[in-house]
This record gives C-alpha cells, structure tokens and sequence, in this order.
C-alpha cells in the first residue's frame, strides 16, 4: 500500500480505492471517430510480467471496438510516456534540430505520423501482493496550452497479482477509455453456447471475450436452443435428458435447476424471455400438430396459446425495447421465413424477401434492427448473418466466403454480435463489430454453435 500511496502523491492522481475512480473532464462528440493512441505499460519487479498480458488486452478490446479507431503502436515515437510528469502540454518551439517526435510532448502524438485526438499512459506496479495499474487519458490536442487542462481521467486498477487480474486491469482500463466515446462496456458479459467437447451436447458459459469457458450442464444427453434473461440472472435452454425435449431453466448465480413445469408435448423449446425477465414465450406441440407460439411464467404457470397458423412456428425473440412484438421463423408461406407480430400473435407481417431460407431472427438492444441467418445474397445456397432495420426492411450481409454462418446474438452493447461459423469440419463461436468488421474466433475445442450473448447481472 506504501507504494500506491506514495505514487498517487508523487503523480497528483487521486489516493483512490480499488473501487473507485475519478474522471475529470468531458469529451465532446465530434463527428468521427476518434484516433486513440495507447503505448505499452511497463512496470518493475512482480508486476513485469504481467505487463504484456495488460497490453495485450487493451489493445485487443480498443482495436475491436467500433467507437474508436486505435492507432498502430509501429506509428508511436520511440520515447514512451509512463506517467503525466514525463509529459508537455503545448506545442515544442521550433528548431531546425528538431527531425523526429520525441514522444514527450502531446503534440508529438497529434501530429502526423501518429495524429492522434486521444493519448493513454500508464504503468504498473506490485503493491501488498496486489497488481496495481495507473491509468491516464489525455487530449492530445495541440491548443491545450497546460497539461492539467489536457487531463481526462486519471484512474487506479487493483487485481490479483497474476494474469487473471492483468487481464482484469487491462479490460477496466480499455472500458474507461470506451466510455468516454459512448461506448459501453462487455466487462462482466458472458455467452451462453452449445458444445460437443464432452462427447455430447451440453451448454456452456464462457466470458465475453472467449476466456472463463466452463460446463453448465452434465445431462450426456443432447442438450441445445439455449437462451438467457435480460436481467443476465437466467438461462433456459432445451434437452433431450427425459427421451422428449423438454425446457429446464438454470440460475446463473448459483448454476442450480429452477422449477419449470412443461406441458406434455413432443416439442417444448426456443425460450425467450420478456424484458422483466418474469415471463416467457416458447415453441410447443401442445396441442398437437405443427408447433405453435406459447406463453407462461418462468416456471412454466400460466400456460396460453399465441400462435395458431397451422404451420410451424418455432425461433420466437421478444423486442427488448418495447416487449410488445416479436419476431419468429414460420413455414407459413412455405420456406421458413421471418414474421413479424405482437405479443399477443396478432398484426402479423413477414418481415424477410421470401426467397431462400431465413432463420435465427435476434433483436438489437435498440429494437430497431434484427440480425438473422439468411441463404440468399452474396454466395447463395449457404447461411450468412444479415442485419435488417426493422423498420425500412433494408439489409445488409455481414459474412460471405467464410463458411456456414449461423445463430446471430447482440451484445449489450449493441455494436458486436457473436455468431457460430462453420469453416470446414468444425463449428466454432466468432465474435464481430455490427458492421462485419473485426471477426475474432472465441472457441477451439469439438464443435460449439448456438450462442447466446448474456447481459451482465443487473
């Protein structure tokens, strides 16, 4: 602790609790994205090695995140800042020695070749057994005349001393960053997917970024079509344990069965959840025939029928934003198509072309666009992940030449979507910006598909 201490006084930053921080200053939203630039921590004795783990990180989640463009590290001066008193505000005085930046000045990072808007320093260092990073923001931009003015934060991160926490350290710092852009944080996230690891298919949960992956369920069985609770409290999925599929709820906190009652049926399956996370809608042969649309409680009370097109209904999401409509994949027209419809199955619209075969329907935080899995467009005949506005029916084709892409998810920061690709044998879980760009493979073992992006617990 003498070493965090002494380093806040010594630097003028805050004496701030691990669970605290300060943020001094406001960014404006100019048009554009903003050009960050982040050099590398470095730090002395037990927290050393831990540094690059830190780095790595950062730069992963800035170079990922679609609300910032992260500047190339090969750009950066050769003289690194680590802390604010090895910075100058203002522009250095002219000089006909002066060829290359010295990395000292913030205008060294704002003018070409690194032309930064944004600047963010820091080092680590090993306190009581705990692994402490200081973390700082700066505008780099060269009208600033003092660099108290140019400060945008300033923030400790403590975690464990190992990687585990380096990679904590690096994720906080990057979210800090994000946040001042209007992004939002993953941190605390998780995906819910389907895994043949094991020997059969089971659910798994794994952290947002690929690490953490860990068995959720031990059935032997086919276990499938998982899904979560917008309160990131619960997971349903579907399995086949009982000989018939049948759907079990699980709770995230504890990782134990809750009480569902289903109805007797060859078909229970495809839960989604209201916004209150109180109710659900599901797919269900209850009354014989072709699968409908059906409503209940959580734990399956309150039974009542949506649906009665006499074709099969099955995939059904409820709109996050308005918990009014839905949407689903319906055979009603012949192929599977996406239908648009209230809560209560009427007002009923196809939402989808009608050419090829459209499924896997998933809603945008927002409620303004879908992302679904659609064989027509660039490379016909295989699926690839769409996003339509819900609203125009405009689309747009994320994947094409990547394989077989399918069951499309929003995170909740509605600017990434994790998705299962097939790319010869084997179906894995990639990760990817709204826009297609920044495709980034979370799984290795067997073959995982389905996933399933779960706010963190609210």
């Amino acid at each position: 602790m003498r070493i965090l201490l002494s380093a806040c006084i010594l630097l003028g930053l805050p004496c701030l609790s691990p669970a605290q921080g300060q943020i001094n200053g406001v960014i404006d939203k100019n048009p554009g994205k903003p050009h960050v630039a982040v050099p590398d921590f470095r730090a002395t004795g037990a927290a050393a090695p831990l540094m690059a783990v830190f780095n790595t990180t950062v730069a992963n989640d800035l170079q990922s995140a679609p609300v910032v463009n992260f500047i190339p590290k090969t750009l950066y001066p050769l003289q690194v800042p680590q802390q604010p008193s090895e910075l100058v505000a203002g522009v250095a005085p002219a000089s006909p020695r002066a060829t290359t930046p010295q990395g000292t000045r913030l205008t060294d990072w704002s003018l070409p070749p690194v032309a930064a808007n944004f600047l963010g320093i820091g080092y680590g260092a090993e306190s009581r057994g705990s692994l402490v990073a200081f973390g700082w923001l700066y505008s780099a931009a060269p009208t600033i005349p003092f660099l108290q003015g140019a400060q945008v934060f300033g923030k400790i991160y403590t975690a464990t001393l190992d990687e585990a926490g380096a990679v904590d350290a690096g994720h906080r710092y990057a979210a800090d960053i994000l946040a001042q852009f209007g992004g939002k944080s993953l941190v605390g996230t998780r995906i819910v997917f389907v895994s043949d690891r094991t020997g059969s298919k089971e659910i798994w949960v794994m952290n947002w970024d690929g690490t953490g992956q860990k068995q959720l369920t031990h059935y032997g069985s086919i276990t499938t079509f998982p899904s979560a609770s917008p309160d990131g409290r619960m997971v349903a999925f579907t399995t086949y344990a009982s000989g018939t599929p049948a759907i079990q709820i699980f709770s995230l906190d504890s990782g134990r069965k809750l009480p569902f009652y289903n109805q007797r049926a060859s078909l229970n399956s495809f839960v989604t959840f209201t916004p209150d996370s109180k109710n659900i809608i599901f797919s269900s042969t209850a009354n014989g025939g072709a699968a409908q649309l059906y409503g209940a409680s959580v734990d399956g009370s309150g039974f009542h029928r949506i649906t009665a097109s006499g074709a099969i209904e099955v995939e059904p999401k409820i709109n996050p934003k308005t918990g009014a409509d839905l949407v689903d994949v319906s055979g009603r027209s012949g192929l599977p198509q996406i239908y648009r419809m209230s809560i209560e199955g009427t007002d009923v619209q196809r939402l989808s072309a009608g050419t090829g075969e459209a499924t896997n329907p998933a809603w945008s935080p927002d409620g303004a666009h879908i992302a679904f899995a659609w064989t027509r467009g660039f490379e016909p005949g295989n699926y690839n992940i769409f996003v339509m506005d819900v609203s125009s029916q405009q689309t747009t084709q994320l994947t094409a030449n990547e394989g077989r892409n399918e069951n499309p998810s929003w995170a909740p920061d509605a600017t990434h979507i994790v998705y299962a690709s097939k790319r010869g044998r084997q179906s894995q879980i990639w990760t990817m910006n709204a826009d297609g760009t920044g495709k980034h493979q979370l799984t290795q073992a067997g073959n995982n598909e389905k996933p399933f992006w779960v706010n963190a617990e609210q």
